[in-house]
């Protein structure tokens, strides 16, 4: 496999979340590794929070397993269960229908890097918002009682 040359790679900060849901994420910039790679199957994205950022709204998916990686730096992983620290090294995991929303925020004054890898029926993953009246499906965004919001999704 190669390695790559991130430089090479467009970063974005792109969301299709509506507002107000979008502001706690202005300061994630990502940028997607697979497709610079080929890969179909994977999704990998190389993720940058600056101070004050959130990685996404706390969501679960039924379909799609994560697995994060903080590269450096430190952020605040934020579950049902509660919070904790995830530093340098640390390896994190969620598994496809566990009902456990999740993001970090970056809490400190320095950005934090992490590499967060996903796999699983993407055509078909949906999941919840628990905080927010938000859910996602493959077709967009929704408030929980079923109307959509007009926004296209970023899966």
């Amino acid at each position: 496999m190669p390695k790559l040359d991130l430089t090479s790679i467009p970063q974005t900060n792109a969301t299709g979340y509506p507002a107000p849901f979008d502001a706690p994420v202005q300061g994630r910039n990502y940028r997607r590794l697979a497709p610079a790679t080929g890969m179909e199957r994977l999704r990998a994205s190389h993720v940058v929070l600056e101070p004050g950022a959130w990685s996404s709204q706390r969501h679960w998916h039924r379909e799609i397993d994560e697995l994060l990686v903080m590269i450096s730096g430190e952020a605040v992983l934020v579950e049902d269960d509660g919070e904790s620290v995830v530093q340098a090294g640390d390896i994190v995991a969620w598994p496809a229908g566990k009902e456990n929303g999740h993001h970090l925020q970056n809490r400190t004054d320095e950005p934090c890097v992490f590499v967060v890898a996903a796999a699983g029926q993407y055509d078909t993953d949906g999941g919840e918002y628990p905080d927010i009246d938000m859910v996602f499906e493959p077709d967009g965004y929704f408030r929980k009682d079923g109307t959509k919001y007009e926004t296209d999704r970023i899966p």
